[in-house]
């Protein structure tokens, strides 16, 4: 059973008393591969635990262009032995996708390998076109509510050594593997009812974020896996030098965005530069330019007093930076000077 200091439960009203993490999705950049930017990973992972930061996590797409990471726990595997000391999971292993048997081994495997430092963070997601899906043996059926509580309760079972099969999984039966679950839509239900920690990601609709919050809280059942609510806010935040510099750091993501929404594709990150002398249809504009809104960007003054903000109206135990950006040496100022604003203490 995780232990208290594992899950803290106690929400600090500054930045400083919570932990920060981040979730990266290995993008892939215009002018440079996908080994590359699998390779970018576990180098950030490096720089990451150098700089304090609580945990990486890694996630896992299919068939998308501007996304090197399909496959989380191998991935994950990599970025754990290449670090010693940070926290390594997935955010998420989408379970639909998979055997909850599967699953289990997998992460049996790699808390065997690298004891007391992985975490299974799970969605409900399945293939982002219906050519994926079909690939994945999938449909969008399979991400059903209760199909997915199932699938959840199962996988769980393994570790605990309770499936009703008879079988057992090995390594996994007997071992704490940490469970998260991304709480999007009815996740939030789904996690309050199975007592785990959850991960909530809408910062840029603060209310409808704090909804999903309040209504976990309120429903979580205690279990052997957390005895008290655990909220995890994730989404964008950038740091720089000055607002307009920190705002360029948005600028990629913010189009493969609208393209995608517009193409059906999600491709790889242009530079800012690029970005900026594109010509935009008007759907195009309207979605890059909502992109860019309600993200947590500024300097360093800016970004610790918008955080302590949503900090205190969501109690959140945990922040997952999920920064993407072209300029990996800008994005790792980013997290070099957040780790500043967080108070980490190797920062």
């Amino acid at each position: 059973m995780p232990s208290p200091q594992q899950y803290p439960t106690a929400p600090g009203p500054r930045p400083e008393a919570v932990r920060f993490s981040v979730l990266d999705r290995s993008r892939t950049r215009e002018g440079h591969d996908a080994p590359e930017a699998l390779r970018d990973t576990v180098r950030l992972a490096q720089d990451l635990e150098g700089l304090g930061y609580h945990r990486i996590w890694v996630s896992e797409h299919h068939g998308v262009p501007g996304v090197a990471g399909s496959a989380p726990t191998v991935l994950a595997a990599a970025v754990a032995a290449a670090t010693r000391t940070i926290r390594v999971g997935t955010g998420g292993v989408m379970l639909p996708n998979h055997q909850p048997l599967v699953v289990a081994e997998q992460f049996g495997v790699l808390e065997s390998l690298f004891p007391g430092r992985i975490d299974m963070g799970l969605g409900r997601s399945v293939g982002f076109t219906d050519g994926v899906r079909r690939a994945l043996g999938r449909d969008k059926d399979a991400a059903d509510t209760d199909d997915f509580a199932a699938q959840l309760a199962e996988l769980l079972d393994w570790f605990r050594g309770t499936s009703p099969t008879g079988v057992h999984a090995r390594p996994s039966e007997g071992l704490t593997v940490p469970p998260f679950l991304l709480a999007m839509g009815e996740g939030a239900t789904i996690a309050a009812r199975a007592g785990l920690p959850m991960v909530i990601g809408d910062l840029r609709n603060r209310d409808r974020m704090r909804r999903g919050i309040d209504h976990y809280r309120e429903t979580f059942r205690p279990s052997v896996w957390a005895r008290e609510p655990y909220v995890v806010i994730s989404g964008t935040v950038a740091v720089a030098a000055t607002p307009a510099q920190a705002r360029r750091l948005l600028l990629p993501e913010a189009w493969s965005m609208a393209y995608s929404r517009t193409h059906g594709t999600f491709p790889p990150l242009p530079s800012a530069e690029r970005v900026e002398g594109l010509a935009m249809s008007g759907k195009e504009r309207d979605i890059y330019e909502s992109g860019l809104t309600g993200q947590i960007a500024g300097t360093e003054e800016q970004v610790a007093h918008e955080l302590e903000t949503v900090i205190k109206e969501t109690g959140a135990q945990e922040v997952l930076v999920t920064t993407s950006t072209y300029d990996r040496d800008a994005l790792l100022d980013s997290f070099r000077r957040l780790a500043r604003v967080a108070g980490l203490a190797a920062a």
